[in-house]
């Protein structure tokens, strides 16, 4: 019984009595933890890292490491501190050759590292590897062309000049090898529906990896003037080499079909159109009858293509 009463006086504290414990549990706990932070610790921190070079005349490729793992050793404060956040030094590295720099083994960063960092000390460099993809930036003008295919005309409307693009090229500037993949012309896809008047739109520039590739300009103008059309038939010479013995051609003319503004009829007619024909006669084996499709030379620009029938060549 006197065991219980003495628990029970105990924890009969007045308002005063907790307030004075907690104090001393809190002042307590304040010098534990002043006296942990005053000693020296190992770990591993994060640490943001760039990379110095001429960005005018180099680009990188791939995004950069931007950061290293190391371990080091140093006061209580200085670690709690930068493992918060606060004031954390970015490591710079410059690249005298960036082009050369495919790899860096980070263990060889130490000394570079070790006078950027502060107080702290470099025990290790926990990251392994950096990897690095720089290329020269190099610039290249390509030529502008108008793709019309998503328009769509008014009933018996379409298109009736030549399509100009403003302006007819763009300069290109980016890494060596995004540039020099590019094909030697870049296609505007300009789109719009039931057009029934002259078209001047603005079109972007689109090449692959644009946030890698600058283009000047960005946009070009695309027009070109609206109004009556019909469709023209023809049958077109079919110009091609002496087929060699064994193949046969079966016609030397094919039919087209034109869409022609109604203004330029009698002049169409006139035009002198011709279809070429060019393939590998190694491709048809023998006894095999195969379809190829000509090349039309000599289509005026206020002409478009509707249709033109394919050729059976046929080896024996």
């Amino acid at each position: 019984m006197n065991f219980l009463r003495a628990i029970s006086n105990l924890l009969r504290f007045d308002r005063t009595n907790w307030k004075t414990l907690s104090l001393c549990f809190f002042a307590a706990a304040v010098f534990w933890i002043f006296n942990a932070l005053n000693k020296n610790y190992a770990t591993n921190l994060r640490f943001p890292l760039q990379f110095e070079f001429d960005n005018t005349k180099y680009v990188a490729v791939e995004p950069l490491p931007g950061a290293l793992v190391l371990n080091v050793n140093g006061n209580g404060w200085e670690i709690l501190r930068r493992s918060l956040g606060l004031k954390v030094p970015k490591i710079s590295m410059t690249l005298e050759r960036p082009t050369d720099m495919r790899k860096i083994v980070a263990a060889t960063l130490s000394p570079i590292v070790a006078s950027q960092i502060g107080t702290l000390q470099v025990n290790y460099i926990v990251t392994d590897t950096l990897r690095l993809k720089i290329e020269p930036r190099v610039p290249r003008k390509i030529k502008l062309v108008a793709s019309l295919n998503n328009l769509s005309f008014r009933k018996n409307l379409g298109r009736t000049s030549k399509v100009v693009v403003l302006p007819d090229s763009v300069t290109l500037q980016g890494p060596k090898s995004l540039i020099e993949s590019l094909r030697d012309t870049i296609l505007l896809n300009v789109n719009g529906s039931r057009i029934n008047r002259n078209f001047r739109e603005s079109v972007e520039v689109v090449v692959p990896n644009n946030e890698l590739i600058s283009r000047n300009p960005p946009v070009a103008e695309v027009m070109f003037d609206v109004g009556p059309v019909e469709e023209i038939t023809r049958d077109v010479t079919l110009r091609m080499p002496k087929a060699p013995w064994g193949v046969e051609v079966e016609k030397d003319s094919v039919r087209c079909i034109f869409l022609v503004p109604q203004k330029e009829h009698d002049r169409f007619l006139m035009e002198q159109l011709t279809l070429s024909l060019s393939f590998d006669y190694a491709t048809i084996s023998k006894g095999q009858t195969k379809k190829f499709l000509p090349a039309l030379k000599g289509l005026p620009p206020y002409a478009a293509v509707v249709r033109i029938d394919s050729v059976n060549v046929k080896k024996y």
